[in-house]
């Protein structure tokens, strides 16, 4: 079935968010929600027209690697040719760069509806929004008036290459060598694995962010620096990233250009995102045009390159957290219709400071992408039990859903990963100040009515601040205790935010009249009754289900 974006839903979430205030802050004033919608609206079509009908192919035929190249499925050239073109990779950067400067809030639902329409080919601009969070941070005003309006351009793509066959999640076991040249260049040797769109046809130039370690650099993850490794360079020196003809299949390099010292050695074979090339990227096997070593350029300072990829790294995962309620929504639509066409049964019954925002986005990075990852594997896997037997059979596209929304759940930092970070350095290293401010926002906005009051919210706020007591009790003196509830602790937390955001919609909801509100004002109802419920009892598990965790492993011969 096709694609159609929840336009109602944006325009909801618009109007909740405050998105006329915003657009009245510097720099956003050409956000008027106006504006937004027609852009979110223009969107859709590009999605339900274009994206969409090149998922099912793109599942099928998934991308191939002869000799190095890697072609991807039919359609996707000529997809990623509209999705530039048009300027969507620009939508939420700088202006002075090419881009449009619009707030993330819009940025966000036109990325939810491109993921929605096709998480394989989504993935490209995802990692390529990554790498131009990453320059605009770090890198040097050369390198971001140089590669920054060529990756908004679509001329280039971003990658972030991180993981080694011998480094998974641990980077401090990171190999990859970057030698230091005469003329202020790098070489780097060494071999990446997992990187999604390393190598592929949609861009004339491709631009690696990797991690790698120079020549005495300290051990661990202290001595981790990044460099700017391009696919095709003029030189040793001069890594411009033009393009003949950028967004063809197959685009030729511009003239002159040479091939550098980076190769694809194969691609994943995978559960789902068929269509999405995962590469095996060898550095330095004199396989280019420029001699033995890939051509680098050091980003910022030396042995600050893990500090810089978090940049990055913070905005994959948000957008990973998004591609999770993208797959979600696209999944539950697809149950939806069938579920509608084929009735088997009779019914059963016949503002806050500016230092303070920050703090409460990075600590919202971690549940964003850990919960809504998990949700959407269930969403998924409901979507398949819709369709009964049917779901099983692959023609019917819902076991698509389910197998693509696993790796939400893996890829930049395991849901495990994410409740370790929630745990260490967004909860305990303030002593739980951040989190606790956070919950007394929550509290503030809905107070309870009565002391006894059994309103899940008030309960889900007081379970969640035992817990953040727990955590900053116990975390040095038992932190294998803490980190046993890692997970529950951080699905009780999002959903307790998701809670208190339900809690406002239907609040919204509730003033408005019509059909469409009173639908959002049941759902955020039943999201209270049943699953912000359910969160004093995830607490509970984190405050005393950790002994069996713990207890020591005895092994039986």
């Amino acid at each position: 079935m096709g694609y159609t974006a929840p336009l109602q839903d944006f325009q909801f979430v618009f109007e909740l968010m405050g998105l006329g205030e915003i657009s009245t802050w510097p720099g956003f004033e050409d956000a008027a929600p106006e504006t937004a919608h027609s852009i979110v609206e223009e969107m859709a079509k590009l999605c339900a027209s274009v994206i969409a009908p090149t998922n099912a192919v793109g599942d099928r035929e998934g991308a191939t690697c002869q000799n190095g190249q890697v072609q991807v499925a039919m359609g996707f050239a000529e997809a990623f040719n509209a999705y530039v073109s048009q300027g969507w990779q620009g939508l939420q950067h700088p202006v002075s760069l090419g881009g449009q400067g619009l707030p993330r809030l819009v940025a966000a639902a036109c990325t939810e509806m491109l993921n929605a329409a096709n998480l394989s080919f989504a993935l490209c601009p995802l990692l390529t929004d990554g790498a131009i969070e990453a320059l605009l941070v770090a890198g040097s005003p050369a390198q971001q008036a140089q590669w920054v309006p060529a990756l908004i351009a679509g001329e280039c793509t971003g990658t972030m290459n991180l993981t080694e066959p011998q480094a998974g999640s641990d980077l401090a076991q990171i190999r990859t060598k970057a030698v230091p040249q005469a003329d202020g260049s790098y070489r780097l040797f060494g071999q990446k694995i997992y990187i999604t769109y390393g190598e592929h046809n949609l861009a004339g130039n491709i631009l690696h962010l990797v991690l790698a370690r120079t020549p005495n650099a300290p051990q661990g993850v202290k001595g981790i620096s990044l460099f700017l490794v391009p696919k095709w360079v003029n030189s040793a020196v001069d890594v411009n990233p033009a393009a003949a003809n950028p967004a063809a299949a197959n685009p030729a390099p511009a003239p002159g250009l040479l091939r550098n010292d980076v190769h694809c050695l194969s691609l994943e074979h995978k559960l789902g995102i068929h269509a999405s090339p995962t590469a095996v990227l060898a550095y330095g096997d004199n396989h280019g045009q420029v001699g033995p070593g890939a051509i680098g350029h050091l980003v910022g300072q030396e042995n600050q390159g893990l500090a810089y990829m978090f940049v990055m790294m913070n905005a994959a995962r948000f957008q990973v957290g998004v591609q999770g309620v993208a797959l979600a929504s696209r999944a539950y639509q697809h149950a939806l219709a069938y579920a509608k066409g084929r009735v088997q049964s009779r019914p059963v019954d016949g503002h806050s400071q500016a230092q303070q925002a920050k703090g409460f986005y990075e600590l919202l990075v971690p549940l964003v992408k850990g919960w809504c990852t998990e949700m959407a594997v269930e969403v998924a896997s409901l979507g398949v039990q819709v369709h009964g037997g049917m779901g099983y059979i692959e023609e019917t596209g819902a076991a698509q859903y389910y197998r693509d929304a696993k790796i939400l759940t893996i890829y930049e930092g395991t849901t495990a990963i994410q409740a370790n970070d929630l745990l260490s350095r967004k909860t305990a290293r303030d002593q739980g100040a951040t989190v606790q401010a956070l919950l007394q926002h929550m509290a503030q906005e809905f107070p309870p009515q009565h002391p006894a009051s059994q309103d899940h919210l008030t309960q889900a706020l007081a379970a969640c601040g035992q817990v953040v007591q727990f955590v900053c009790t116990n975390i040095q003196a038992q932190p294998n205790a803490v980190y046993a509830g890692g997970v529950d602790y951080l699905k009780a937390l999002a959903i307790t935010v998701a809670g208190w955001q339900m809690a406002r919609a239907r609040r919204l909801a509730q003033s408005r009249t019509g059909p469409f509100y009173q639908d959002k004002a049941n759902t955020c109802q039943f999201f209270a009754d049943h699953v912000l419920s359910t969160v004093p009892a995830l607490c509970q598990r984190v405050l005393q289900g950790h002994a069996a965790v713990v207890a020591p492993d005895n092994e039986i011969s």
